[in-house]
């Protein structure tokens, strides 16, 4: 197993992509998926993802197969296994896996178990006992790199990159050269007549969430004009368990005239419901990176400031669509980056950074939207 450094890959090259459980993730990884199929027309695609992300994966025409590596199923080994083994009977051995979370355990194990000839992000010694050391190599050196929201990422490595967007990392370290900005998730129609505007207001990371009281002011703005809004999400039995939401969904669902959409979509329906929608208004979650592929106008409300700092690793994570409309926070807090946006919670009073975010701003940029 070596580093991969472009080497070729012979006419029907075995590829294998390794993503995470989050939306957001398998969403940024699609122009890496689509740069692969130009750049080795005749592969074979494998993608090991999750059950959260299954309807995206199978529905993906650039993925010619799939298996769940996030799952809670009992049998999870010996399904792995056979499946591993069933493929390279038909597909033959691994000529390459990129690994785009370097970051998980069961990543960096099944890269490594494979034994695919090249490696692209993060895998151990065929040992196990080691990671690869990338710190020799020109491109993937930026694994290295403890810090790609910096803003000094781009120059420290500008001879690889021009932006510190994900998608772009992504594919410059494969070697793969695509729109990286361009997003793409397969659609279909949704089973109820879309809402105006649909809005996502949970998220796995309390520090980003944004006050209750400032949400109901943008919904009762939108009744006092007959704009319905609609609230996406999982069911509410799973938002409790994967989201923080605090009862923030059940009390605005009660005090406004808000349609309850959570749980009456797959992926897929989700992605057809904002093609339908006038707008989107959503925290940092996977909602914001589908409607960025899908086209849908959205207004992104982030406990960031025009500098980029604040509560989500926005140079990194925040897609570059014109469609795509920042609300960003008159506060500057730098305490989650410092902290490497590992902490769930605000660790600081009053939440100041969502609290200055004011939900006339949030309006202003909504009515932009609904009058072109």
């Amino acid at each position: 197993m070596e580093i991969f450094s472009n080497q070729i890959l012979g006419l029907n090259p075995h590829i294998a992509v390794f993503s995470s459980n989050k939306v957001g993730n398998f969403v940024v990884t699609t122009p890496l998926l689509r740069g692969i199929k130009k750049k080795y027309p005749h592969c074979n695609l494998d993608f090991f993802g999750s059950e959260i992300t299954k309807d995206f994966e199978a529905n993906c025409p650039y993925i010619d197969w799939r298996f769940s590596l996030y799952t809670d199923r009992p049998d999870f080994l010996e399904s792995l296994s056979l499946a591993v083994r069933q493929r390279l009977e038909v597909a033959g051995p691994y000529d390459l896996a990129i690994n785009c979370d370097e970051y998980s355990e069961i990543n960096l194990v099944t890269v490594t178990a494979i034994r695919p000839t090249y490696v692209v992000g993060g895998a151990l010694s065929t040992d196990f006992c080691l990671k690869l050391d990338y710190n020799s190599d020109p491109v993937q050196k930026i694994l290295g790199d403890r810090d790609w929201n910096d803003k000094a990422f781009v120059q420290r490595h500008q001879e690889v990159i021009e932006s510190n967007y994900i998608s772009e990392i992504f594919c410059r370290i494969a070697y793969v050269e695509t729109d990286f900005f361009k997003l793409e998730v397969p659609i279909k129609l949704p089973p109820f007549p879309v809402p105006h505007v649909l809005i996502s207001i949970t998220a796995t990371r309390p520090a980003k969430m944004w006050s209750v009281d400032y949400w109901k002011q943008v919904i009762q703005w939108c009744e006092e004009r007959g704009i319905t809004v609609g609230l996406v999400g999982n069911s509410p039995s799973i938002q409790q368990t994967l989201y923080y939401s605090d009862n923030a969904e059940e009390n605005l669902l009660k005090e406004t005239s808000l349609i309850d959409l959570r749980g009456k979509t797959s992926l897929t329906e989700l992605a057809g419901a904002l093609c339908g929608a006038r707008a989107c208004l959503t925290l940092d979650t996977g909602t914001l990176h589908i409607a960025a592929a899908v086209g849908c106008p959205t207004v992104a409300i982030l406990g960031n400031d025009l500098d980029g700092d604040g509560a989500s690793p926005t140079r990194l994570w925040i897609p570059r669509q014109p469609h795509e409309k920042l609300a960003l926070t008159d506060f500057k807090c730098t305490v989650c980056q410092e902290h490497s946006f590992k902490n769930k919670f605000c660790l600081i009073d009053n939440h100041h950074c969502m609290a200055y975010l004011s939900p006339d701003k949030v309006i202003h940029y909504l009515q932009e939207i609904l009058t072109l």
